[in-house]
């Protein structure tokens, strides 16, 4: 459900622009894990590392791609290395590393000293390359325990890698139920369960049985290409939510207990300028399903397929393609950004807390059929900021939440937005709460 336009509840301001920007488009940017870093995948074949500290440039990976860089994505998990993935228009993947020297390092100090003169191991060295697709890769992403990473293209084709060793790579799957071009994977943050968005219009999910990849569900529901689809961090994370668990109605609580037994939820946006939020239906034998019972896989096939469903729709106030968002998992936030140049800002909230007549706990019109309950969110999504032009006259092509690191940093676990658009630019921006 989607409610009435509001006043904003926060502002999204200026923090800094990545320096220099890439004389070229930028098409993503990826935050580290665990330093502070971001880099940005750019046309003129290149990858962009910058400190999220002093907000300039610390390293260009450069040397493994024929044509432009499209995705990248940092290895969870290594300590002691930075372990970068990189897809390309030249259908290949690469791999490359750096050692570390700890998660303290001051990146910007060796740039004030003047060492440009880095030693040949400082800088990231090209590990392996990853050959197979046909076609363009739009994107790729490692799995949260960094066993395997997924890639995808324009030849309608997922491909799952699985890291045997250093430099070792194994293809575990080749994935090919869409019918166009596969924009966007992303992985469960709890499950080894990937979803894929394509200009199919549709979204797919896979998991293994008995070791061969199947689809286990199709998200049907957009009208035009699906760009960007991202899960949930872990569960309902809005924090207001959990904070009010004591106080809560019993239907309230109900619905918090369905939400965290369906676990993580799915955000997915399109050129039909909608973003949609979509709910796993619980298995009340999820655990037990999943087993190796020794049943042959065309009948346990059956018992991992699953029921996902469309559990809203947010508030549709993009005017063009909506090209990514980003869900937030300090605060349950999500971000958009797309062709329009705007970078919107979504909140859940329980929609009793609406005004002008809004349904509350124990209204008449409330489903009672207990299938049709599970179905019918008690919160609803608002807009609480909107930016226009937030690359001038140019396109967003991705946003992201980022950890903020600069000196000014208000609170640990305060977070930023970082936008990278068609102009070459890196932004970064700051949420200010309005005072009410």
């Amino acid at each position: 459900m989607t409610s009435p336009l509001e006043a904003p509840s926060y502002t999204i301001q200026p923090l800094a622009t990545l320096s220099p920007p890439s004389s070229s488009r930028t098409w993503q940017s990826a935050p580290h894990p665990s330093l502070p870093l971001v880099a940005t995948a750019c046309s003129d074949r290149n990858v962009r590392v910058y400190s999220l500290t002093s907000f300039t440039l610390v390293h260009t990976v450069t040397g493994g791609h024929k044509r432009s860089v499209r995705t990248v994505s940092w290895k969870p998990g290594v300590k002691g290395q930075s372990v970068l993935a990189t897809g390309s228009f030249d259908a290949s993947a690469g791999i490359w590393r750096r050692d570390e020297r700890g998660l303290e390092d001051d990146f910007t100090a060796q740039k004030q000293r003047g060492d440009d003169d880095e030693e040949e191991d400082d800088d990231y060295q090209f590990s392996c390359i990853l050959d197979g697709h046909d076609s363009e890769i739009k994107s790729l992403s490692w799995s949260p325990s960094g066993q395997y990473l997924a890639t995808c293209s324009r030849d309608k084709s997922v491909w799952i890698w699985e890291e045997l060793e250093d430099d070792n790579f194994e293809t575990v799957a080749v994935l090919q139920e869409h019918d166009q071009d596969v924009k966007c994977v992303a992985w469960h943050p709890e499950e080894d369960i990937l979803a894929s968005a394509s200009y199919d219009e549709t979204v797919r999910l896979y998991k293994e049985d008995a070791d061969d990849w199947v689809q286990i569900a199709q998200l049907n529901g957009h009208d035009e290409t699906v760009w960007w689809v991202e899960f949930e961090g872990s569960g309902m994370s809005t924090k207001d939510f959990r904070a009010q668990r004591e106080n809560l109605s019993q239907e309230r609580a109900q619905h918090l207990e369905l939400l965290e037994r369906s676990g993580p939820r799915l955000a997915t946006c399109s050129d039909d300028r909608t973003i949609r939020i979509w709910r796993r239906k619980p298995k009340e034998n999820r655990q037990y399903a999943s087993q190796n019972t020794g049943i042959p896989s065309i009948i346990r096939s059956f018992n991992i397929d699953e029921d996902w469903f469309q559990e809203a729709i947010l508030p549709q106030r993009h005017d063009r393609v909506i090209y990514s968002i980003s869900w937030s998992r300090k605060t349950g936030l999500i971000v958009s950004a797309g062709s329009d140049g705007k970078i919107i800002l979504y909140k859940e909230r329980w929609e009793s807390q609406v005004p002008n007549g809004v349904k509350a706990d124990g209204d008449a019109n409330a489903p009672e059929d207990a299938e049709e309950s599970q179905r019918t969110p008690l919160t609803e999504w608002i807009v609480v900021a909107e930016l226009f032009s937030a690359h001038g006259v140019f396109e967003v092509n991705h946003v992201c939440w980022a950890k903020r690191n600069d000196k000014g940093r208000r609170h640990e676990d305060e977070e930023i937005i970082v936008s990278t658009g068609d102009d070459g630019e890196v932004k970064v921006w700051t949420l200010d709460e309005l005072k009410t």
